[in-house]
């Protein structure tokens, strides 16, 4: 999605000094004229030839490292100090003109470069930097709209679909984290994490004023993760989003260029932090011997490795595909019946908008997603249907699960085939849907229809992701006022 409208987080870039000759060139011609000398008066001090020396003024040669510390010598610097900032107002703003220019911001703008030499008025560089600067802050500005959200998500989808939902190189890092902290296999405890937040170089603080938009919070200079207080957390595993908030360290993530990065990167580390809490050999192992006894069951992995149903069923799509052959389908519906997430390699058809998002979408009434609320089930309580749909006929093991959110019904299905693997395939419940078609269960029955047809003007409850555009800024939904007002406050702590 690099033409994606949603706002471009392409900053001028921040190299490192060493490594890049345009900075250090600028540093050192200041420098030099700082101390009235010329290129003929420094060549002949330190043994380089003028012209080398004027091709690392520059920015055109990277000088050798004993060609900086030589001339940090002669200038009567040291070396961090020549390396650590520029030395004058106008040679920051010459760096910094340099950076805009040579950004993807810049280039995607088609803003032409100019030359930028000793005879520059500052003013005039000052101005460009200042425009510059506009033409970045605008651009953070701009926001996904919600079907440039879902377009990313059913993208996404189709990559997830395509490798069986399983990432190798995340599990290969996952195994990598483990064995530092000598994880013995069992369930990852809160100790375990800590202990891996350590290895990592980070000190954990629970606080009592995380930022409300924030589940999370690393500060990268102290090398502090912030996390809510566990009585103050709703619906987290406080396991899994310290994991997560590791994830993006770990997996050298930056902010996001567009809302398809933001997504992919939120999967990544899902997908490690479970990964890790549920490791690849101890659930695979489970997998077997429950199909091996066709009597597979989720909960059965959630009880060992003290998770949520809801974490357990993620991570038997990552892994049953690929170790046992046989497709799957995962779906978390609200209790009002709409997608919040799903996913599928077994051919059944979720209900889509022309863009091919299924999230928002209404649940046909008839499939398990919806039985399990239209039957009463309990929180918790097992629950099993097949359904025969015009795709197939499909089987699904539910539970439904509270969240701050409200209630929701976690699927975890493959089709007739395959359901020979699991327990609960033995179950009678079975129901019948013709969806798309609206007679299926979007059309009112005809008694119902004749009783109330025309007598009745309900008004929505509308749905504000329905219209309203995403968040703008580089992490989506999150006020970066007030995550830096929070760090600031805290920056003292000992």
């Amino acid at each position: 999605m690099t033409s994606s409208p949603w706002q471009r987080r392409q900053n001028a870039p921040e190299p490192d000094p060493m490594d890049d000759a345009f900075t250090l060139g600028r540093r050192l011609n200041a420098l030099r004229k700082s101390r009235r000398m010329t290129l003929a008066q420094v060549s002949e001090a330190i043994g380089v030839a003028i012209s080398q020396l004027s091709l690392i003024e520059n920015g055109k040669r990277d000088a050798k490292l004993s060609t900086v510390q030589a001339l940090a010598k002669l200038y009567g610097v040291t070396l961090d100090a020549l390396l650590a900032g520029p030395t004058t107002k106008r040679t920051q703003l010459e760096i910094e003109l340099d950076g805009f220019m040579r950004s993807p911001l810049a280039t995607s703008r088609g803003l032409p470069p100019i030359r930028v030499g000793p005879r520059t008025p500052t003013d005039v560089l000052e101005a460009m930097v200042a425009l510059h600067r506009e033409v970045l802050r605008l651009s953070e500005q701009h926001i996904a709209t919600p079907e440039e959200a879902r377009r990313a998500n059913t993208v996404l989808r189709g990559q997830m679909r395509d490798r069986g939902n399983h990432y190798g190189e995340l599990e290969a890092k996952a195994s990598e984290l483990l064995r530092a902290v000598r994880h013995d296999g069992g369930p990852f405890t809160t100790k375990d994490v800590n202990a891996l937040a350590r290895h990592l170089g980070f000190e954990v603080r629970h606080v009592d004023d995380l930022p409300h938009s924030t589940r999370s919070v690393i500060d990268l200079r102290n090398h502090r993760i912030y996390l809510a207080r566990q009585a103050s957390t709703v619906g987290h595993d406080q396991r899994s989003v310290l994991l997560q908030a590791l994830g993006h360290h770990v997996l050298g993530h930056t902010p996001p260029a567009d809302y398809a990065e933001f997504l992919a990167q939120r999967v990544q580390t899902n997908y490690l932090a479970g990964a890790i809490t549920l490791p690849e050999a101890g659930v695979v192992a489970m997998l077997r011997a429950g199909a091996d006894a066709r009597d597979l069951d989720v909960g059965d992995i959630a009880d060992a490795f003290k998770v949520s149903w809801e974490t357990a069923a993620h991570r038997v799509t990552n892994l049953t595909t690929r170790h046992l052959g046989f497709p799957l389908h995962f779906a978390k519906v609200h209790e009002t019946g709409t997608v919040y997430k799903a996913y599928e390699n077994d051919g059944i058809v979720f209900p889509m908008d022309p863009t091919g998002a299924i999230e928002g979408q209404p649940v046909c009434r008839q499939w398990a997603s919806r039985q399990v609320f239209e039957r009463g089930v309990a929180e918790g309580e097992a629950f099993h249907q097949f359904t025969d749909t015009p795709a197939g006929t499909y089987w699904d093991s539910v539970r439904v699960e509270r969240t701050a959110g409200g209630r929701y019904s976690i699927a975890l299905g493959t089709d007739f085939v395959n359901a020979k693997w699991f327990r609960g395939r033995d179950t009678r419940v079975r129901t019948r849907s013709t969806c798309p078609d609206e007679a299926c269960c979007r059309r009112p029955p005809t008694d119902l229809l004749a009783a109330w047809g025309g007598q009745v003007w309900p008004s929505a409850r509308a749905r504000t992701h329905m219209m309203a555009a995403l968040p703008p800024g580089a992490f989506p939904g999150v006020d970066e006022t007030e995550v830096y007002t929070f760090l600031q406050a805290h920056e003292a702590d000992g």
